[in-house]
């Protein structure tokens, strides 16, 4: 069980912090369950969730595994995905957010990244499939990173890429500015 003050990833809500534990104090309800209070971190609102809830839930990445994720991000993969039909690609990328894997999420912006260099190089606009996905990868990622790094959500990009970059100027460290 989280303890109120804990950061969690929740569903497809991304890093909330636990208010409360305990039973729903509410007007009308009777349950004697025990409930999370969820403040989004990212949106204004309340989220309430028992204990025992089937919706995905771990908790934020500790900064070691943050600065190490971030270390390593120039050898993930991109996903590999040549598939032109947009609710193929959807499905694609949807299974990757759903995974709420951190992995997943950089292999989604690489991949997005790639495909909307490629074809701006051809002259032509990005997919809307691939623009709508990569910022979604990027809202969850970097938020968590955020979070677990402690620093503001706008300076997630510049921190990839100072890291990423380092003296040596490696591979993809435009990809995340």
């Amino acid at each position: 069980m989280y303890q109120v003050g804990a950061m969690v990833i929740y569903g497809g809500e991304g890093v909330c912090r636990v208010e409360a534990v305990g039973p729903l104090a509410m007007r009308g309800v009777r349950d004697s369950r025990l409930y999370y209070t969820l403040a989004p971190l990212y949106r204004e609102g309340k989220i309430y969730t028992p204990v025992d809830t089937s919706v995905f839930m771990r908790p934020v990445l500790s900064r070691e595994e943050a600065e190490e994720l971030v270390r390593t991000m120039p050898d993930i993969e991109a996903a590999h995905c040549t598939e032109r039909n947009p609710r193929v690609l959807g499905a694609f990328y949807q299974d990757l957010i759903r995974s709420r894997s951190c992995v997943g999420m950089v292999q989604i912006i690489k991949t997005a990244h790639r495909k909307t260099q490629a074809r701006r190089a051809q002259g032509s606009k990005p997919g809307q499939v691939d623009e709508k996905y990569l910022r979604r990868a990027e809202e969850l990622l970097y938020g968590e990173l955020a979070v677990a790094l402690d620093i503001p959500r706008e300076q997630v990009s510049s921190y990839i890429t100072r890291t990423v970059a380092g003296p040596w100027g490696r591979k993809d460290a435009d990809t995340f500015s």
